[in-house]
């Protein structure tokens, strides 16, 4: 069985999980404590020295440890990855700016107002600057999905999970979503698709393995 190394809250470990629940590959959580520093401990280095959550260790003993590529193996084969060529372009564009433009401007800005608060006050440039640059991610998001149902091709795709999981709790960063209907209407959607489960659930799982 895989064995998924995640922390509470974290966009990127729900957005592995959310996945293998909607195509049911079975899985086992082993929390994390970022805050408390686990994620550098001499046990966790040795499971993976890049010190960083998610990593996921598959049931044949191999290891993954970026979110976006645990998603392109796990949805490997499976409807969640399109069928065209030229989707399957744009999935990997889509995930790429995710991890380029998107999650760290909207990431951090939510950990310095939700997770970590008392550190507002010292980061407050900081977190203007992620702010302005978040939204301007948004803005492009909320512009083609003026257009578009879904963002490579026109089927769900783990292009759509990997955006959903810092753009459905960036408000938690202060982002004004209601400037961005026509993601909030995706959002909707993503919400919809089977075997959906949110982060409050998610996160339930992760307490009952802690």
């Amino acid at each position: 069985m895989h064995k998924l190394y995640a922390t509470y809250g974290s966009g990127n470990c729900y957005k592995v999980q959310l996945l293998m629940h909607q195509i049911g590959i079975p899985f086992t959580v082993k929390n994390i404590d970022v805050l408390k520093g686990e994620t550098k401990s001499e046990a966790y280095l040795a499971i993976n020295p890049n010190g960083k959550v998610p990593f996921l260790s598959l049931e044949n003993g191999e290891t993954i440890g970026e979110s976006n590529a645990m998603l392109q193996h796990l949805a490997h084969g499976t409807h969640l990855t399109p069928e065209s060529h030229f989707d399957r372009i744009k999935m990997f564009e889509w995930m790429l700016w995710e991890q380029s433009s998107h999650e760290p401007n909207i990431s951090p800005a939510r950990f310095m107002i939700a997770i970590l608060p008392e550190l507002r006050e010292a980061n407050k440039d900081r977190i203007a600057e992620w702010q302005q640059k978040g939204n301007k991610a948004l803005g492009i998001m909320n512009n083609y999905l003026a257009k578009h149902d879904w963002l490579a091709g026109e089927k769900y795709s783990i292009a759509d999970i990997s955006l959903y999981g810092y753009t459905h709790v960036a408000h938690e960063g202060e982002f004004d979503m209601d400037q961005y209907p026509h993601i909030q209407a995706w959002m909707a959607r993503v919400a919809e698709t089977p075997n959906y489960i949110s982060m409050p659930e998610i996160m339930q799982d992760l307490l009952k393995a802690a």
